[in-house]
Formats: C-alpha cells, sequence, structure tokens
C-alpha cells in the first residue's frame, strides 16, 4: 500500500468516525422525536443543578412535562426556565411542575404525588445524591454518615414506594436510579457513600426481580468520574479542591448522563436497559485512572 492510499484510509477513517458522531446525534434527535410524537410523559427529577438539571433540560426539549424536586427553591426555578427555554427552542408545549422536597425529610417526600398539578406522572429520575468528606472509618461525623444515607438512600426508599404504588396500577412506569461506579467498587476514604451507592445498587435490583411480571421498567445508571458541584460538596466549598479532583483528564458531565438517561427512557416499551456503566476515556474503574502529566 502505497503512502497516498494509506493517507486516504485514514482521511476516510476520520471522516467515518465524524459521520458516526452525527449519526449518533441524529439517532438522539429521532429518540426525542420518537418522545415528543406520544402522549407528553410526566418526568420527576430530584435536581438542584448538574445531572438531574441536564436531564429535565433534555427531557423537556422531546416534549415532555417534567416535574423537578429539591430543596432549595432557588435553584428549582433556574431549572424550570432553562426547560420552558428548551420548549421554546423546540417548538414543544409542555409544563414544568416545581415541588420544593428535601429527600432527608420523609413527610416532605411522601406528599410528592399529592403536588403533581394532574399530571400523570410516567418516569421516575432518582438522580438526588451527597457525599461529604474522604474521612476514614473512624473519623467520620455522624451528621455526614445521616445526611448520606437519608439522601442517597431513604429518601430515594421512600419515593419510589410512593410511585411504584401508582405504577402498578396502571402496570407501566418506569424508574431510573442514578446509582455510582463506588456501588460496584469500594475505595478507601469513601466507605459511607460506596456503602450507599451500594445500598442503591442492591434496591434496583431487587426492584427489578420484584416487577418482572410487570410492564414496569427499573434501570440504573452508574456514572464514573462526573465534574459537577459533587466535588465541591464533597470537599465542603473547597472549589479548588474540587477542581483538582479532575486535573489532567476530561471528565464527564452532566449532559453526558442525562442524554443516556434521555436514551434509556426512550427505548422501546418491551425493552429494558437495567445497567448502565459509564466512564471518561481515561477512567477504568473506581480507583484507576489516567491523567495527563502536568508540564
Amino acid at each position: 500500500m502505497t503512502f497516498s492510499t494509506r493517507l486516504a484510509s485514514r482521511i476516510s477513517g476520520m471522516a467515518s468516525r465524524r459521520l458516526t458522531a452525527a449519526t449518533a446525534n441524529n439517532q438522539l434527535q429521532l429518540q426525542l422525536r420518537h418522545m415528543a410524537s406520544k402522549t407528553p410523559n410526566s418526568s420527576v427529577f430530584n435536581t438542584n443543578h448538574g445531572i438531574g438539571a441536564a436531564t429535565a433540560e433534555l427531557f423537556a426539549r422531546a416534549g415532555s412535562n417534567v416535574v423537578l424536586l429539591a430543596r432549595r427553591r432557588a435553584a428549582l426555578d433556574q431549572v424550570a426556565e432553562q426547560c420552558q427555554q428548551a420548549y421554546a427552542e423546540s417548538g414543544h408545549d409542555g409544563r414544568v411542575v416545581v415541588i420544593p422536597a428535601d429527600m432527608q425529610d420523609r413527610k416532605s417526600v411522601g406528599g410528592v404525588l399529592d403536588q403533581l398539578d394532574g399530571l400523570t406522572l410516567d418516569i421516575l429520575v432518582n438522580n438526588a445524591g451527597l457525599v461529604r468528606g474522604r474521612e476514614h472509618v473512624g473519623d467520620v461525623t455522624d451528621e455526614d454518615i445521616e445526611v448520606m444515607f437519608q439522601t442517597n438512600v431513604f429518601g430515594l426508599i421512600h419515593l419510589t414506594q410512593s410511585v411504584v404504588r401508582e405504577f402498578k396500577k396502571r402496570n407501566q412506569g418506569m424508574i431510573i436510579n442514578l446509582g455510582s461506579v463506588a456501588g460496584i467498587e469500594p475505595y478507601a476514604g469513601g466507605s459511607i457513600y460506596c456503602a450507599t451507592k451500594a445500598a442503591v445498587t442492591a434496591f434496583s435490583g431487587s426492584l427489578l426481580r420484584e416487577l418482572v411480571n410487570t410492564n414496569i421498567r427499573v434501570a440504573e445508571i452508574q456514572p464514573g468520574m462526573v465534574e459537577t458541584e459533587f466535588s465541591v460538596v464533597r470537599y465542603r466549598g473547597d472549589k479548588d479542591r474540587a477542581t483538582n479532583e479532575y486535573s489532567g483528564m476530561t471528565p464527564l458531565t452532566g449532559a453526558d448522563i442525562a442524554e443516556q438517561i434521555v436514551w434509556v427512557a426512550s427505548r422501546p416499551a418491551h425493552v429494558n436497559i437495567a445497567n448502565m456503566l459509564i466512564f471518561p476515556v481515561n477512567q477504568a474503574s473506581a480507583t484507576i485512572n489516567w491523567r495527563k502529566p502536568q508540564e
């Protein structure tokens, strides 16, 4: 093979990869249109920012009605505005219902379904979650333990219990839980957080099996390193330390995970993507990643 032939082959390969990327984008647009062609879904998101906000906006762009849950009203209003803009840009008429709710408060979570303002719930996206600190066992505060379990596990379970009862009445619906690679592979300095995500994985697996004789779908999305406010919370507001968590590599974004959530939700009714593990290209596990050496 001559040099010019090899060069032409490489250029053809590059063009093919660009075409593949364009095709993937077109497929996502087709999925959104497919969802929008149906009766608009009503989706519940535990959202303040990051993955939840990006997911809500993408569902709105598809024409889905969106129900937003979060503790902070200001953050809810901001995401609601983004959803309204997505409706306008995509030419869809959708509704946004904002429900201030604290995932650490059982009564607050239990009253969510009474505040849907006439909407019928079709999809539940449980993406509330946080981590605090990197202390080892023996040094973790009781408050941090309680906050992580209340938010990541108990709140998710309480909300899911309420929603499952409604889904069973109609024999349809979808529950998408946001897990983590930390639920698969525990690491030092993350004992409590890893335990909460392992609980989400176990809960999701049990729920999937319990609903096997229904048309209710259950999926768990397990991201690796995603750059959101997650690390800022972990390091108690230390933004420099949070930014350093991803230095030398390109982490996933909230939008990356949102696209996968929408893709999973937009599969035909007989298809259930039960589990999805997502890494940035330079991550191989919870503890193995490659970073570009600093010059």
